[in-house]
């Protein structure tokens, strides 16, 4: 089996947007990816992205947020910050690491009822979603035309 496309999701505080894309990548590239993601503020996992995930059949509730300081030295075929601070604060990988920024709405910032809240971060997934289907074809092109 050829090796995994090694990818790190980067985003401020690991609560929400980079946890939610580390498992939808899981999800939608299954063995051919290894996935990890961290923040460069770590915090702990937003209740609502564990939710969101859920809707989806994908439990996260194992999941912890993880500095970005810990991956350093790593090797990473893909770097992908979705978010703006993270982009800006994200440290620099070796190699022949790809840096890519998907910017990205932060749901934990959006005010109102539980529901509206939710909603946010359900949102938020679909869109990364759509991001992800068509990222996860191209990586693999570009993989594969390397090997």
């Amino acid at each position: 089996m050829n090796d995994p496309i090694r990818v790190l999701f980067v985003c401020t505080h690991n609560s929400a947007r980079s946890q939610m894309a580390e498992a939808l990548l899981r999800w939608l590239g299954g063995p051919r990816f290894e996935v990890h993601s961290a923040g460069t503020a770590p915090s702990r996992v937003n209740p609502h992205a564990i939710a969101a995930m859920a809707t989806l059949g994908l439990d996260i509730t194992a999941a912890r947020s993880k500095h970005v300081d810990g991956f350093v030295g790593q090797s990473f075929d893909y770097v992908i910050t979705v978010c703006d601070d993270a982009q800006e604060q994200c440290p620099v990988f070796s190699g022949d690491t790809a840096r890519i920024h998907w910017s990205f709405p932060d749901p934990s910032a959006v005010e109102g009822s539980a529901d509206e809240r939710q909603r946010a971060f359900d949102l938020v997934a679909t869109d990364l979603i759509g991001r992800l289907r068509p990222w996860v074809e191209v990586a693999q092109r570009v993989k594969a035309g390397a090997a």
